[in-house]
């Protein structure tokens, strides 16, 4: 195909007064920006000059792709803190408004990932393909957009699903001394929930690179990534990156939640993330208060944790489950932000270093653990088969710190110590391998029955393991019963304790031959 001379000539002409008349339309507007100068830089904050209409927590630009929040706004100059590598900033850089808050990505593309808290991915799979974003920063919800806790969440783990119940949409603190198991039962309570249809969020905080590479790898293994978010600050990062770290991951599960979903968001650990704050306010030549944290320490963390909470049904009904974590010294609990963080929350469970080194794993000091929800989100079945445990297990607590002295104990004290003895064995549990409902249910009441009392305690853990396996063989329609409100009727209550006899049959001192025969046939013809 062939254009003669003249249609080409046309066509240029066409497209030359085209051009010209939009030239002549266009009217130049001049948009205003406003640009700031870097006075001095410090550890993860700078001083900055120059932007007279900047907003509080508003983000600023620096070369480099740096971000920044503008923390302090006074008269003469902002205190920004730093979001990112600044070690190639210098005085007399420009720093320019962008006009928002600072937001994080958020939505379903985002579970099965490990990202930092401004949203770019660690785990080197790519881009994060989410197509929402939203304000870290977000008012709790109003008091009647809230519904009472009335469901609860498994943890999978004995001693805290009998004792210290935890309810979806609640906030229980988790606080003990350095190295006594408070991730793991974090991580646990994670694993456990698998095929529950409830989404985690896991936010590492100032942690060691360490510890969040066994994390990632222990909920890949165990297949619990298809339904978790990791938010990730490790120990060498900028303060600042700590600082919005657990208002990021909120914002994250904030999302699911209002979807009508059921979320649970840990935060590891709140200590971390009150020093980051200290350090960032004491460079921003903030007052201190007591031991050098500011004022608004309280403020900060009740601001975070009051987004936990269970909506209306006409909201979506969805909940959001705080786990937040914290590091006590020496075991002082009364200390400045472990009684913030206890007066902010629904209860503690509280790791004993004592028992940890006797090797009560986990490790949960049962007398000085609460939960002031839970109890009401608790099923009817684990309510009456774990009603009387606490008051044995403290009563057995208090005299076997008695029969240390070496006093004469009558029977009914040996037999209280025996059983305490028994009851502490069966709240062991190894990392990593949650218990289902049923078996909990069949261990407890055992335990209540007293039939682990003729069991020797060496022998405990074959014992409670055969209950546990035993558990699978409860009636369907009993084990219903198990996740909803009714109450366990006698008749339950006499199968479950026939079923649990049967296997502790074997593990008696004198076990009947006649039944032991029994159970080993029964045992065969099973399917």
């Amino acid at each position: 195909m062939t254009i003669e001379p003249d249609s080409l000539q046309s066509v240029f002409d066409r497209a030359f007064a085209e051009i010209g008349q939009a030239r002549e339309a266009l009217t130049p507007q001049l948009t205003p920006r406003e640009v700031g100068t870097v006075i001095s830089i410090a550890t993860g904050i700078a001083k900055v000059s120059g932007l007279p209409g900047v907003g509080f927590e508003e983000l600023v630009a620096f070369p480099g792709g740096v971000l920044g929040i503008a923390f302090n706004v006074d008269e003469d100059e902002i205190g920004v803190v730093l979001l990112g590598d600044y070690w190639h900033l210098n005085a007399g850089d420009e720093v320019r408004r962008t006009g928002r808050v600072m937001d994080v990505s958020v939505g379903e593309a985002l579970l099965g990932r490990v990202i930092d808290p401004l949203g770019r991915p660690l785990d080197g799979n790519g881009a994060v393909a989410a197509t929402e974003r939203r304000p870290i920063e977000r008012p709790a919800p109003h008091i009647m957009n809230r519904a009472p806790v009335t469901v609860p969440l498994q943890t999978g783990l004995k001693v805290v699903d009998a004792l210290i119940p935890v309810g979806r949409g609640q906030r229980e603190l988790i606080l003990g001394d350095r190295q006594t198991g408070k991730t793991a039962i974090a991580i646990d309570t994670i694993l456990n929930q698998r095929g529950k249809d409830v989404v985690c969020v896991y936010c590492a905080i100032g942690q060691r690179a360490a510890a969040v590479a066994k994390a990632v790898a222990t909920l890949r293994q165990q297949g619990a990534m298809d339904y978790t978010v990791l938010v990730v600050t490790e120990g060498n990062d900028p303060p600042g990156l700590a600082f919005i770290a657990p208002y990021a991951a909120t914002s994250i599960a904030e999302y699911f939640m209002e979807q009508g979903r059921d979320v649970l968001v840990v935060y590891d650990d709140l200590t971390h993330h009150a020093r980051a704050y200290r350090e960032l306010s004491l460079l921003l030549r903030r007052p201190p208060g007591r031991e050098a944290f500011p004022g608004d320490i309280f403020y900060i963390h009740a601001r975070l944790l009051e987004r936990a909470t269970h909506l209306r049904q006409e909201l979506g009904g969805g909940s959001l489950t705080a786990l937040p974590i914290i590091e006590t010294e020496a075991q002082n609990i009364s200390a400045y932000i472990p009684t913030n963080l206890i007066s902010i929350t629904d209860g503690q469970i509280y790791l004993s270093p004592s028992l940890f080194e006797l090797g009560v794993l986990p490790a949960v000091d049962v007398g000085k653990s609460v939960s002031r929800v839970g109890g009401k989100a608790q099923r009817a079945a684990y309510r009456a088969v774990a009603g009387d445990l606490k008051l044995a297990y403290a009563q057995f607590e208090e005299l076997e710190t008695f029969a240390r002295f070496g006093a004469r104990l009558d029977e009914d004290t040996r037999n209280t110590i025996e059983h305490g003895r028994r009851i502490r064995a069966c709240l062991k549990q190894p990392e990593f391998s949650p218990v289902a409902v049923a078996a909990q249910i069949a261990v407890l009441l055992a335990l209540t029955a007293g039939l682990f009392d003729g069991v020797a305690l060496d022998r405990m853990i074959d014992a409670e393991n055969a209950v546990q396996t035993a558990a699978a063989g409860i009636p369907a329609e009993v084990c219903a019963r198990f996740e909803s409100a009714d109450q366990l009727s006698d008749a339950d209550r006499k199968t479950i304790t026939e079923i649990a006899r049967q296997a502790l049959a074997p593990f008696e001192p004198n076990p009947n031959p006649d039944a032991t025969k029994a159970i080993k046939v029964e045992a065969k013809d099973r399917p």
